[in-house]
């Protein structure tokens, strides 16, 4: 294996474009990519622009008819079918929106690949983590779920376990239900609760078909949380069900809409708590994967201030070379940023709040707090499954 990481980005993904009035703002993967390069991270990885998946790639997850369907409304976006969910408000059909989608799940197919080769030890692909298109339905911003796609091809290619950490506000729903029959699979998800945010699943019930239970893990959130509560919650649940589950790849969401200035969520993160969380992940797919780590983004809606910030650091850390919090952001960036989109960048890659800290859940559990219920809720519903202590 070379241990060398790969950064997945061809320029076309931000083809992927719901139009002028629509929150996933291409700019933001755009402004990433020039981020990074202007930190000198994209030195420290080789870049890699994978093919579009193919259609017998994108039917390793989605229906026959459904990949029809979006073609259909690629070519002629005026006659999408709603009952696919495109032309909707969350999901309006574009031209090109097939080959854009394709694209994005292209990078996180040869993501996979490339780290079950070992020609890779890490593969980042910000562009995708477009986890909730369902087998036969675009959903939530989604079209093509190259999280699932970028699974199922691991488990073509032999993985008999893989386990995948999302820890985007909104529940990963597409990937849950791409596995939900498969006990290869592990899906752990840390999003708002369903209570307050689309796409209302994501309860801690929710845990697999009779033949898989305790393969799927939602840890629902109460509005609110913020840095300790988001981070006690992950170390919680997440490292324990992975030590027992031992996954041969690591699969991560980065969905960078946690944050407290994202526009549609109720969360109240911080950049230096996403950032622990990213580091965390890369050091428990040391722990239990062999290093093997594929990392996506998601959902992220503060164009500007957050997730070019966010992801340039989750690159950082895959490449091996973390970028301080407290870094000054170069000030070309900053005139590009306002050259694009007439808004100021800003000036740091921190929030301020590093180092950040939390109580480990062996400390104790707090019947008042409902941080520690939602907690406690996935614990009960999952780890008696897997044989381990609530």
């Amino acid at each position: 294996m070379s241990g060398r990481a790969q950064l997945m980005w061809d320029e076309a993904v931000t083809g992927y474009d719901f139009g002028p009035q629509h929150p996933m703002d291409p700019v933001r993967l755009a402004l990433t990519r020039s981020l990074v390069g202007a930190l000198g991270l994209d030195r420290e990885m080789e870049l890699v622009a994978a093919k579009p998946a193919g259609e017998s790639t994108l039917r390793l997850v989605h229906r026959e008819d459904y990949v029809a369907a979006v073609k259909a409304a690629s070519a002629d976006p005026g006659s999408a079918d709603g009952s696919y969910g495109l032309g909707t408000l969350d999901d309006p059909a574009f031209a090109g929106m097939h080959e854009a989608s394709a694209l994005i799940a292209g990078q996180s197919v040869g993501a996979a690949e490339a780290v079950w080769r070992g020609d890779a030890l890490h593969a980042v692909n910000f562009a995708g983590g477009l986890h909730h298109a369902m087998p036969g339905g675009a959903s939530g911003f989604c079209v093509y779920n190259d999280a699932s796609l970028a699974i199922a091809r691991l488990l073509e290619l032999g993985a008999d376990r893989v386990a995948y950490v999302d820890v985007d506000v909104h529940h990963g729903d597409g990937v849950q239900a791409a596995f939900w029959e498969d006990p290869r699979v592990l899906t752990i998800s840390l999003h708002e609760h369903p209570r307050t945010l689309f796409p209302q699943t994501g309860w801690p019930e929710e845990t697999g078909a009779d033949h898989a239970e305790g393969s799927a893990v939602n840890v629902a959130l109460p509005a609110g949380t913020g840095d300790a509560g988001w981070l006690r919650a992950f170390h919680a649940v997440v490292p324990e069900l992975l030590a027992d589950f031992r996954p041969q790849v690591l699969v991560t969401q980065h969905g960078a809409d946690t944050h407290f200035e994202d526009p549609l969520a109720h969360l109240a993160v911080s950049l230096d708590a996403q950032r622990a969380v990213q580091l965390a992940c890369h050091d428990l797919a040391h722990e239990h994967a062999d290093g093997r780590w594929i990392a996506l983004g998601g959902g992220g809606y503060a164009v500007v201030d957050v997730v070019p910030r966010s992801w340039t650091h989750l690159v950082a850390i895959a490449a091996g070379r973390p970028v301080e919090p407290t870094t000054v952001i170069p000030e070309a960036w900053r005139q590009e940023v306002f050259a694009r989109t007439r808004q100021l960048a800003p000036a740091r890659m921190t929030d301020g709040r590093w180092p950040v800290s939390w109580a480990d859940w062996e400390l104790g559990y707090d019947p008042a707090d409902r941080l520690d219920q939602a907690v406690l809720a996935a614990r009960r519903s999952v780890f008696p499954l897997r044989g381990l202590l609530a």
